[in-house]
């Protein structure tokens, strides 16, 4: 099987909370977090649009034009987008030798079918992975504890035929630590950028 391209980024946090995205394909982007949640985003290509977390791994990114894509967290700062298109790696997440480390261990390789997002959810399954989400959140989340916390799907498919229940890596459930991600059982509107806000 054919490794989906990687393509690599960094945040900078900037004074006025906003974040500067740079890919390692020379695009950059500008980032805040909306009072729904949701990331707002705008490329220096001229495009915009917004990212939400759907569950404990979606992402969906609503482009300006009305385009739908989803990506899916996989850990470690990594997101596979679309049908294994590319994977997004976020360097912001273990620089210096840590970074090198995760890098030897090959985290990078070894992207299978049962990563990918799915093509297409319905309004319908998208309003379900909100509610289970929501639920979650009200029920304490897991407190930053790693692991999925107890997180139940009910039996929710969303085509990924991982195991449902992570190493304890240090994250929370949705791998992106407890910095007000929403995660955390946090306040998910505190902008606390934690580096890897929807990759």
């Amino acid at each position: 099987m054919t490794q989906p391209p990687e393509i690599t980024y960094s945040d900078e946090l900037l004074a006025d909370g906003t974040v500067h995205r740079r890919y390692s394909d020379g695009r950059s982007e500008w980032r805040s977090r909306g009072g729904d949640g949701r990331i707002h985003w705008r490329d220096d290509r001229g495009d915009s649009g917004t990212d939400e977390r759907l569950g404990r791994d979606l992402v969906k990114r609503v482009h300006a034009d009305g385009r739908v894509g989803y990506g899916r967290d996989i850990g470690y700062g990594r997101t596979v987008w679309g049908q294994g298109r590319y994977v997004l790696v976020n360097r912001s997440s273990f620089p210096g030798r840590v970074g090198v480390v995760l890098g030897a261990l090959g985290l990078g390789a070894g992207i299978a079918a049962a990563h990918y997002a799915p093509e297409f959810l319905s309004a319908d399954d998208e309003e379900e992975l909100r509610r289970r989400a929501a639920e979650h959140a009200r029920s304490g989340g897991d407190g930053g504890s790693g692991g999925d916390g107890g997180f139940d799907d009910g039996g929710f498919d969303d085509g990924d035929d991982r195991d449902d229940h992570r190493p304890d890596d240090g994250f929370d459930a949705d791998g992106f630590g407890s910095a007000g991600d929403g995660a955390d059982g946090g306040d998910p509107v505190d902008d606390g950028w934690d580096g890897d806000d929807f990759g």
